[in-house]
């Protein structure tokens, strides 16, 4: 499978990313696993900004149930990231969120991926429709294939 980076301009939401001392692994860059705390970060922030989620009081939450991240380039402390967050598909009670990793000015993405969730009430844990302020924020960020 052959996977090129994208382009910041492929994602509909930006943001910016602090790295930290203790992202950097022995190896001298972030850890693979710091990537997807990213994601998670981008995603709950956008959601709680637009009123989507109440990560206490929420009835409705997601569960991931699928994940996948292909690097292209090492990212190191000190650097600043810019995560691009777009929807990928909207269903009945599941999103695919993709999202793109860019360093500094750095046009392709440094690494990008995916992870989906299914919506789920949070005693029961079944399945259920996304609510409407979830659709509603997540709506501008859907791209078509």
């Amino acid at each position: 499978m052959n996977v090129n980076p994208e382009q910041r301009d492929a994602y509909r939401h930006a943001q910016l990313i602090t790295t930290r001392w203790m992202d950097n692994d022995p190896y001298g860059h972030v850890n693979n696993v710091v990537y997807y705390s990213w994601f998670d970060t981008i995603v709950n922030q956008y959601l709680i900004t637009h009123g989507a989620l109440d990560i206490t009081g929420s009835e409705v939450i997601g569960l991931v149930v699928e994940t996948h991240c292909n690097y292209f380039r090492s990212i190191a402390f000190p650097e600043t990231v810019t995560a691009g967050l777009r929807v990928g598909r909207l269903g009945t009670s599941s999103v695919r969120y993709e999202i793109g990793l860019f360093r500094e000015d750095d046009a392709d993405a440094s690494a990008q991926g995916h992870f989906v969730h299914v919506y789920v009430e949070r005693d029961s844990r079944r399945p259920t429709p996304l609510p409407i302020a979830l659709r509603a924020a997540l709506t501008p960020l859907l791209v078509l294939p």
